[in-house]
């Protein structure tokens, strides 16, 4: 296992800035995820470590080593792409064999290994095979055996489920956590899927504009994002403006359109101090709908629709007057349904589940 640092690297195309100074440092066996929308680096940034690019300015490190300029068949990284890029001519033993050819290896040692690796995603029965004999969940296999078996020093995946369908997305999910951890590989795997992201990763960067704006643990960037635009792209969320009224011992009072509500800095160590305009995050399943008020963070309305799923309904919730636009409601095991149901009802949120964004 080796960690993986990245080091200010600048990475220009013309006029366009693909990387702005961008420092990252992987841990050895991580699996770690880069996230973010289309054009906003982090494609640029893995092949950066391949050595397809070399940064304009900045050191990429594998351990100690500065393989910053290093030829990529010399980095020994394994690479996984979008596009399964197997040999259509080729049997599947043939695909995961070529790069130990490439090295030169004994054929002995290439057949030993061909079949660990084979094993390693579960699929040696299938080596005599072709790769359009195959469904695109065992390509995906094929393509990770192949990455595999030259035993990288670490593992880059270039959203290697994109072409597959929920369900494989969903399987291969798991097998990817599994190898990578059996194999204790380390891992940088880019994708634009919050889900896939949330669901395996380690720690995760959401990258925009070629910035990387907060790195964490799953649970740390949803629950705690430093900034709207994290906030927004990963799940979803309601937006409230408001300008703090008081902010004391890791707690700030915001007073908004719904009502003075307390939350939680997205920054502990840099609270919004009181008078400064600041943005809540508000995901919808942590807002929970009652009967009766309670004493904090408690804004009454109504349901104005609501889109029943079975285990889980959406609503908007209308607030009462001067409560602004309306709010995206989850509720599992839902109760309160109907469109335009005019009793009053009443909103609740728990403080810490409110996140104070500062403008």
């Amino acid at each position: 296992m080796i960690s993986v640092s990245v080091e200010k690297v600048v990475k220009r195309f013309g006029e366009t800035v693909a990387l702005n100074a961008v420092s990252v440092h992987v841990e050895p066996g991580e699996l770690f995820f880069l996230l973010g929308p289309s054009g906003c680096g982090k494609t640029t940034l893995l092949r950066s470590l391949a050595g397809f690019y070399i940064p304009d300015e900045g050191r990429v490190l594998f351990g100690d080593d500065d393989v910053t300029r290093l030829e990529p068949h010399k980095r020994n990284t394994g690479m996984m792409f979008q596009s399964y890029a197997l040999w259509p001519h080729m049997t599947v033993a043939e695909n995961v064999a070529f790069g130990l050819e490439q090295r030169k290896m004994s054929r002995p040692e290439i057949r030993k290994r061909v079949a660990e690796a084979l094993e390693s995603v579960h699929m040696g029965p299938y080596a005599g095979r072709k790769p359009n004999q195959l469904s695109g969940g065992q390509q995906q296999r094929i393509a990770l055996a192949r990455a595999l078996v030259i035993r990288p020093r670490c593992l880059l995946l270039d959203e290697p489920l994109s072409n597959l369908d929920a369900k494989l997305r969903l399987e291969m999910r798991t097998e990817i956590r599994r190898v990578c951890k059996e194999f204790k590989l380390t891992t940088i795997y880019v994708t634009h899927d919050q889900k896939e992201a949330l669901s395996i990763a380690d720690r995760m960067a959401v990258l925009d504009m070629g910035n990387i704006l907060q790195v964490g643990s799953p649970q740390e960037i949803y629950r705690r994002p430093r900034t709207r635009f994290v906030a927004d792209f990963i799940g979803e969320t309601n937006f409230v403006k408001g300008t703090v009224s008081r902010s004391e011992a890791g707690m700030v009072l915001v007073d908004t359109p719904l009502g003075t509500l307390n939350g939680v800095p997205a920054d502990a160590d840099a609270p919004p101090p009181a008078g400064r305009e600041v943005t809540l995050s508000l995901r919808p399943e942590c807002i929970r709908i009652e009967t009766m008020p309670t004493d904090e963070n408690c804004f009454g309305g109504n349901i104005g629709e609501a889109v029943y799923y079975g285990e889980l309904a959406q609503y908007a919730f209308l607030p009462g007057s001067n409560g602004g636009d309306p709010l995206k409601i989850f509720e599992l095991n839902p109760r309160h349904l109907g469109h335009g149901r005019k009793e009053t009802l009443y909103a609740f949120i728990d403080p810490e589940d409110v996140v104070v964004l500062a403008e």
